[in-house]
C-alpha cells in the first residue's frame, strides 16, 4: 500500500546503493476477450479537448460524437525491482515492454502510476497504445508531495509552493516536455513523448496523514475556502481541502494552456473519509475528515472532479464490527459491500473509483479481515479469487472503476508485523521475507535467481553438483545432505536409504543459526545441543518449526514494556533449552467502542506446508515448504522463519532487554539429520558469500486468470453497475 510507499522513497534516498539486477520474461497465456471498444477520441467542449469527462456517477471516455459511460478495471504499478529501492526508479525499458503487453492481455483498461517515472517509461507506453490503438491503456497519472517537509513542519502550506512545482513537472511529463535534472530519489531526463492522448486523468496525493491534517487545518484556521479558476471548495471546508483544491487548480490551469481537460481526483483513504465508524477502537483512523464532496470544477474545467479511495477489506478495525447485516447482490452477506454503499451514497451524484484494492498471497498475515479476506496467509488462487470479486463488487455497488494494487511483489515493502524484524536498515530490499505480506500484492510474482533455484517437487533431478553442496553423505538411514539457496530459502535435500521413513517415524533436522545452542533438539535434549532451530517432519506428510525461546522475537518486542506476550525470564536466557512455536501478532489489545476489550491477536507459523512448489502442477501452493516422494525428502526454510534479519549480510536477530532487536553477525550455519531413533547425522554445515545484489525473474501467478476473466467481463459490461445505490 502506498503509505509504505512514501516510507521508502525517503529512505532510498539516504540509503542509494548500486545494485544489479536481472529479469527474465514470463509466459504468455490466452489473449483476454474483448468488451466493448475503449480506443476513444478526444472531444472538444469550449475549446477544450477531453479524453474524458464526468458524467453523472460515471467517467465516461470520449468517442466520435460525444461521450460513452466505461467501468474502468486497472492495475497500480510500483517503481522498484528486486534489489532496488524506490527512489532508484529501476525498472528497465525492457521491463516496461513486458509489463505492458501482459496488462493488456489480462485485461487492464487503467494504468495508475504514482509519480513521475523516467523517460522510458512514456516512450514504452506511447508506443504500446500506438500499435495497440483500438484497445489501448489509459493512464491515472499521480503527483508525489514533499512529504518529509510535510511530515516535518506538519503544516500542508509550508510545502504548497514545493507540491506545485512537482505538478508542473508532471503536466510537462505527459505532454513531452519536460527537461527535469538529477535529483536523489527522483526520476529525471529528457521527456520528449506526449501521451497526454491517453491520460484519462490526475490523482494528485497521498494516504493524508491524519496528525498532519489536522495541525494543518488548526494552524490555518479561519481561512478563506480556496477559489481557483477552474477548482473552488465550498464554503464548509476545512483548510487541508482547500490546500488539495489549490493543488488540483495548479494541475487544471497547466492543463488548460495547452487546450487539455480531463478528469482530476485526489488520494483518500478509510482514515480520512468523510464518514463516521462509531466502532473503530483507534482513535486516528476516524479521527479528521477529508470531504471530496466540498470540492468541485467550475465550469471552466469541462472535465469534473471524482472522488477515489484506497479500500481494502481488512483495515482499519471498524470493517470487523459494522456492516455485518449487509447483504450483496448475490445475496451472500458481505460487509465490504456495506462500506462500499455507504462510501457511494455519501458522494451521490459524483464518481467514485476505489484506487488500491486486493489481498497478498503470502506466508505471513498481518490483519484479519471478515470473509477470510486476511491481510496475508493466502495462496496465490485464493488471493486472485478474492481480487476478483472484490472487483465485482466495486462495480456490482456503483463505482467508476476498481484499481487493483498490485502489479508485480516489490521486495522493498514493509509491514507493521515484521518492521522490527528486518534489519539493518537499507537492505530490506536485497532479500525476500516470505512473512510480509506487503511483498506480495503482485499479480506477478517476482522471485529470486534469473530462473528457480529449485523445484520444491521431492525429485533431485534439479540438486546438481553445480547448484548445491553436499554437507553428508553417509551408509546409515540418512544417506546423503545437500544444501543451497537463494534470497529467499535456505534449501535442503536429504537422501535415504529407505523410501519415505518419515511416514511411520519424524525426521529431525537441527539448524544452529546463532551459534549458541539450546541443549538438544525439542523433546530430545542432549541430542544437537547445538541447534536453536528444529524441524520436525512427520509422521506423515507434515513438518513442524520450531525455535529456542530466547530468539522468538514477540517477548522481546511485546512482552517487556507490555503484558500481551509473557515473558519468561528463565525460558529467555540463552539456552535456556526451552522451546517455542513462532508466531505472528496481527493486533494488539484494543477497546471496541460499544462491544469492549478485545485480546491480542496472534497466527502460529510454526507449520510448514506439505506439498509441490511447482507452479505447473495439480496442487501447486506457493505456501509449501516440504515436499517428499521416494526417498528424496526437500525443505525450503524462510531467512525470515528461521531467525535472520538479513541473511545477504548474515545478520541474526537477537532480542535485548530494553525491549529492542539488535542482529548479530554470525557464519556457517549447523545442520544435522536423525531419523527416528537412529544416530544423528552431523553434516559440515553451510555457508554462503553476503550478495549485495539479485537476479530475478516473474511469474505469473495462479490466480492470473480469475483476475483476467473479472477485468474482461467488468470492461464488457462498459460502464458501472446501478446496485447499491
Amino acid at each position: 500500500m502506498v503509505r509504505f510507499f512514501r516510507y521508502a522513497v525517503i529512505v532510498s534516498s539516504l540509503f542509494a546503493v548500486s545494485l544489479v539486477v536481472g529479469s527474465t520474461g514470463c509466459g504468455r497465456g490466452d489473449s483476454v476477450p474483448q468488451g466493448p471498444s475503449y480506443a476513444g477520441a478526444p472531444v472538444t467542449v469550449e475549446g477544450l479537448r477531453l479524453p474524458a469527462r464526468v458524467e453523472g456517477e460515471n467517467v465516461s471516455l470520449g468517442i466520435k460524437g460525444g461521450f460513452s459511460p466505461r467501468f474502468w478495471p486497472g492495475v497500480n504499478l510500483g517503481v522498484t525491482t528486486p534489489g532496488t529501492l524506490p527512489g532508484e526508479l529501476a525498472a528497465s525499458r525492457k521491463d516496461y515492454v513486458r509489463w505492458l503487453a501482459e496488462m493488456g492481455e489480462l485485461g487492464v483498461r487503467l494504468l495508475r502510476v504514482y509519480t513521475i517515472l523516467p523517460p522510458r517509461f512514456y516512450e514504452e507506453f506511447a508506443r504500446y497504445n500506438r500499435s495497440h490503438q483500438e484497445d489501448p491503456i489509459y493512464l491515472l497519472h499521480g503527483a508525489w508531495i514533499p512529504e518529509e517537509g510535510f511530515l516535518k513542519k506538519r503544516d500542508a502550506f509550508a510545502v504548497l509552493d514545493q507540491w506545485k512545482s512537482e505538478l508542473t513537472d508532471a503536466v510537462d511529463v505527459v505532454h513531452g516536455d519536460a527537461d527535469i535534472p538529477d535529483r536523489p530519489g527522483h526520476a529525471s531526463g529528457s521527456y520528449r513523448t506526449d501521451v497526454s492522448r491517453w491520460l484519462l486523468g490526475w490523482s494528485v496525493g497521498v494516504e493524508w496523514d491524519p496528525a498532519v491534517t489536522i495541525e494543518t487545518n488548526r494552524k490555518n484556521a479561519g481561512m478563506r475556502p480556496f477559489e481557483g479558476r477552474y477548482i473552488r471548495v465550498s464554503s464548509n471546508a476545512n483548510p487541508m481541502e482547500s490546500w488539495i483544491a489549490a493543488g488540483m487548480d495548479h494541475v487544471a490551469g497547466l492543463e488548460a494552456k495547452r487546450g487539455w481537460s480531463r478528469p482530476i481526483t485526489f488520494t483518500n483513504w478509510l482514515t480520512t473519509d468523510p464518514l463516521q465508524h462509531p466502532t473503530e477502537p483507534a482513535a486516528s483512523e476516524d479521527a479528521v475528515s477529508i470531504d471530496p464532496m466540498n470540492i468541485a470544477a467550475t465550469a471552466a474545467w469541462p472535465a469534473g472532479v471524482f472522488a477515489s479511495y484506497h479500500v481494502y477489506p481488512y483495515y482499519p478495525d471498524f470493517l470487523r464490527w459494522e456492516y455485518q447485516d449487509v447483504v450483496a447482490r448475490d445475496g451472500q452477506p458481505d460487509p465490504y459491500v456495506g462500506y462500499l454503499r455507504e462510501l457511494k451514497a455519501h458522494h451521490r451524484g459524483m464518481p467514485v473509483m476505489v484506487t488500491e484494492f486486493g489481498v497478498p498471497s503470502s506466508i505471513g498475515l498481518a490483519h484479519l479481515g471478515p470473509l477470510g479476506r486476511n491481510q496475508g496467509g493466502h495462496s496465490e488462487q485464493e488471493a486472485g479469487d478474492i481480487d476478483a470479486g472484490l472487483l465485482r463488487r466495486i462495480q456490482e455497488e456503483g463505482f467508476a472503476g476498481g484499481v487493483l494494487f498490485e502489479w508485480t511483489d516489490e521486495w522493498f515493502k514493509i509491514t507493521w508485523n515484521t518492521l522490527d524484524l528486518e534489519k539493518p536498515d537499507g537492505r530490506k530490499a536485497l532479500w525476500r521475507n516470505v512473512l510480509t505480506n506487503e511483498e506480495h500484492f503482485g499479480v506477478l510474482a517476482v522471485e529470486p535467481g534469473r530462473e528457480p533455484t529449485k523445484v520444491l517437487d521431492g525429485d533431485d533431478k534439479d540438486w546438481s553438483v553445480e547448484s548445491s553442496q553436499v554437507i553428508a553423505e553417509s551408509r546409515g538411514p540418512v544417506s546423503q545432505v545437500r544444501a543451497s539457496h537463494d534470497a529467499e530459502y535456505l534449501w535442503l535435500k536429504i537422501g535415504f536409504e529407505e523410501n519415505e521413513p518419515w511416514m511411520s517415524e519424524p525426521v529431525f533436522v537441527g539448524l544452529s543459526v546463532s551459534g549458541e545452542g539450546n541443549r538438544g533438539l525439542p523433546g530430545r535434549e542432549g541430542v544437537d545441543p547445538a541447534a536453536d532451530h528444529g524441524v520436525v517432519v512427520g509422521p506423515g506428510q507434515m513438518a513442524t518449526l520450531l525455535q529456542a525461546s530466547w530468539l522468538d522475537p514477540l517477548p522481546w518486542l511485546y512482552g517487556i514494556k507490555f503484558d500481551y506476550v509473557p515473558f519468561d525470564e528463565a525460558a529467555m536466557k540463552t539456552g535456556s533449552g526451552e522451546w517455542s512455536n513462532p508466531r505472528q501478532i496481527l493486533n494488539r489489545p484494543l477497546v471496541v467502542p460499544g462491544v469492549g476489550p478485545q485480546p491480542a491477536e496472534f497466527a502460529d507459523a510454526s507449520g510448514l506446508r506439505w506439498g509441490t512448489g511447482d507452479s505447473e502442477a495439480e496442487g501447486f501452493d506457493q505456501r509449501n515448504l516440504v515436499m517428499g516422494k521416494g526417498s528424496v525428502l526437500e525443505l525450503r526454510l524462510p531467512w525470515g522463519m528461521i531467525g535472520y534479519g538479513d541473511p545477504s549480510s548474515h545478520q541474526v536477530l537477537r532480542g535485548r532487554p530494553d525491549g529492542t532487536l539488535n542482529t548479530e553477525r554470525t557464519g556457517r550455519v549447523g545442520i544435522t539429520v536423525q531419523a527416528g531413533d537412529q544416530p544423528v547425522l552431523e553434516t559440515s554445515g553451510y555457508d554462503w558469500d553476503d550478495w549485495n545484489s539479485v537476479d530475478w525473474h516473474e511469474r505469473r501467478k495462479a490466480g492470473w486468470s480469475a483476475i483476467a476473466d473479472e477485468m474482461s467481463r467488468s470492461s464488457a459490461s462498459g460502464t458501472a453497475a446501478t446496485g447499491g445505490r
